[in-house]
């Protein structure tokens, strides 16, 4: 898989200054190397890391019969979302050469039958919190790409998706009024990130009630939060940063001047003058470890979560290039090392060179 260590420096050069249309646009070239991380494992059973409650010996079966839809690349998790990395690349570039193979490694994927299995699944005893709150925003996500892409196809897989789709919104819906605190960590189960995905998700799919349970919640979680402690991160295997993942799912739910006003008191070191200094991107020591992997997924979504910040500031705001300039410095940072060299990393980490490359986080 070393012919893909190219990939970051071919999308490295497509970064440039914050601006509302694509500053970044993700050419064919990049797409096709980042597809082929995500084609390589959505259907590579082993290696398989499950998160698998059993209730007796008959539990005790293979990833592909537990998860027919969501059973490669090496988790179910990073599954779904190679799975959304096909459909926006397929959906972006469907002339691409590596397009038919994503369409096809779709099509095998998200049939009824495979997504009943999962709907099973989900609903075996003792599996309330599978995937909660990560791996199911990611289905959302998944659903959302799948409901914007305006082809018979994807219509077709969005129908299928639908069961486990209102599944995943469900678990939600009943986890939010009983979730007394908001979970601040760095890797899956931080609620910040995926409250953003979920919310955007609810745009998509014109859910008014999933919009307006999460306003009100994440309001109660975040609104009174100061002096977020970003001198503290990373923690050593963070792959989402607590502080920025934050303030991007606010700027979601707060109006531009509110958020200038509650990010003045959430970050208050964030320059005004553009210096790109001000947050330095992660070292990673070793590349072959899973969780030590981690802070190169941590330099993208920085990235994305820098960028969402300035996008929900006021345009004559200065400090809009500060967070820019840094997104700028963890993208060059992360960017090369999105390579399939290591499995490790390559399983899941050209999601996260997608997501922001293709600006998705700000529904582009």
């Amino acid at each position: 898989m070393k012919q893909y260590t190219a990939i970051g420096m071919a999308a490295i050069g497509l970064l440039g200054a914050f601006q509302p249309a694509p500053a970044q646009a993700l050419d064919s070239a990049a797409a096709g190397r980042f597809a082929a991380l995500a084609l390589d494992c959505v259907h590579r059973e082993y290696p398989n890391k499950i998160a698998h409650v059993m209730q007796s010996d008959a539990d005790a079966k293979p990833p592909r019969e537990l998860t027919p839809a969501f059973y490669g690349c090496y988790d179910w998790h990073s599954s779904v979302h190679a799975h959304w990395l096909l459909a926006r690349l397929a959906r972006l570039f469907p002339d691409a050469p590596f397009a038919e193979d994503a369409r096809n490694a779709l099509a095998r994927s998200l049939t009824p039958a495979n997504i009943a299995g999962e709907v099973r699944y989900l609903d075996g005893a003792g599996r309330i919190s599978f995937e909660r709150p990560y791996g199911l925003a990611w289905l959302l996500q998944l659903a959302a790409e799948l409901r914007t892409w305006d082809t018979d196809s994807a219509r077709q897989w969005s129908n299928a998706l639908t069961p486990l789709e209102s599944i995943a919104a469900d678990r939600f819906r009943t986890w939010l009024p009983k979730l007394d605190y908001p979970i601040r960590v760095g890797e899956h189960s931080q609620t910040a990130f995926a409250f953003g995905l979920v919310s955007d998700w609810a745009v998509v799919a014109k859910d008014s009630a999933m919009q307006q349970l999460l306003d009100t919640r994440v309001r109660a979680y975040y609104l009174p939060d100061r002096r977020c402690q970003l001198s503290y991160e990373p923690s050593g295997q963070d792959f989402l940063s607590p502080c920025l993942a934050e303030a991007d799912l606010m700027r979601r739910v707060l109006a531009e001047e509110e958020f200038a006003e509650w990010l003045s008191s959430f970050l208050p070191e964030i320059p005004a003058d553009g210096r790109p200094g001000w947050l330095a991107p992660a070292t990673v020591t070793d590349r072959s470890d899973p969780k030590l992997a981690h802070l190169d997924g941590l330099n993208l979504s920085r990235a994305w979560m820098l960028q969402g910040v300035a996008s929900g500031l006021p345009a004559r705001d200065p400090r809009r290039k500060a967070l820019q300039a840094a997104a700028t410095v963890h993208a060059n940072a992360a960017l090369p090392a999105v390579t399939g060299e290591y499995y490790e990393g390559g399983h899941w980490l050209g999601t996260f060179a997608v997501y922001l490359t293709s600006r998705a986080g700000l529904g582009l």
